[in-house]
């Protein structure tokens, strides 16, 4: 019984494991396939970040990101915004209101945090500091990968850190991650998910100031298995779920 119980940890871990090569493998080969312009900063008065790994980027149709539902949600509202980030969004999304989806964003599938945090100096570069960041499931790839934990965090902190010193008055929105399916959520990756929460809403409180606001933003709470499209991207009815959980928060905080 035991040799059979550590074989399925062993096989859990595999799985996992198997589930960030493919993303990351996807996000490359689509790096390859055509070089990415170099984009005009951006003189929006709300220049907003979508920063983190697959969900952020999606891959349409096999899974959505939150990007397209919050875009129609503020532009339906008519807010002054712009997405901003070195990547672009090659799948086929409908317009809206005679408007064309604005595809930009920071995601690359399969990122950790050291990724995450090693690229950003010269994104920021390339694009500017932005005014708003949307930082999607911080530490989430470290979760899946199983790396240390207070890497995790000294990464995030690092982060925050190169984004502040980008724009002393930037505003941060950082999530309490939405969970994998239940099928894949072992003991073990819930208790990291869970401790990453705790860290988030610590690092929030420490990093906020006067200047510039740090945020938590619960995406964890009324989650389920529905609003996925595999073991930890959004399905539709998913990726509106976190979409509006940023839009209520971003429409108490721009400009």
């Amino acid at each position: 019984m035991k040799r059979f119980i550590v074989q399925m940890k062993k096989t859990q871990k595999n799985r996992l494991l198997g589930i960030v090569i493919c993303i990351a493998f996807i996000a490359l080969s689509c790096n390859k396939e055509e070089a990415q312009e170099t984009k005009p900063i951006s003189t929006s008065i709300n220049k907003i970040l979508p920063l983190g790994a697959s969900r952020v980027e999606g891959n349409r149709p096999e899974y959505e990101s939150f990007r397209y539902e919050l875009w129609k949600g503020l532009s339906e509202n008519e807010w002054t915004f712009d997405f901003i980030g070195t990547q672009s969004d090659e799948a086929n999304y409908p317009s809206f209101n005679s408007l064309d989806f604005d595809m930009d964003h920071e995601g690359i599938g399969g990122w950790t945090s050291a990724e995450i945090l090693q690229a950003l100096p010269d994104n920021l570069e390339e694009t500017g500091a932005p005014d708003i960041v949307l930082f999607s499931s911080p530490g989430g790839n470290d979760a899946l990968l199983g790396l240390p934990y207070d890497e995790a965090i000294e990464n995030i902190n690092s982060i925050i850190d190169l984004l502040q010193n980008a724009n002393p008055n930037i505003t941060i929105i950082i999530e309490l991650m939405a969970p994998g399916h239940s099928n894949m959520m072992t003991p073990e990756l819930t208790t990291y998910f869970q401790q990453l929460h705790q860290g988030v809403v610590t690092i929030c409180g420490e990093q906020s100031s006067a200047n510039s606001l740090v945020v938590e933003v619960d995406m964890s709470t009324g989650f389920s298995d529905a609003y996925l499209a595999d073991d930890v991207h959004y399905n539709v009815a998913g990726a509106d779920f976190i979409a509006q959980r940023y839009y209520n928060i971003l429409t108490t905080l721009m400009e």
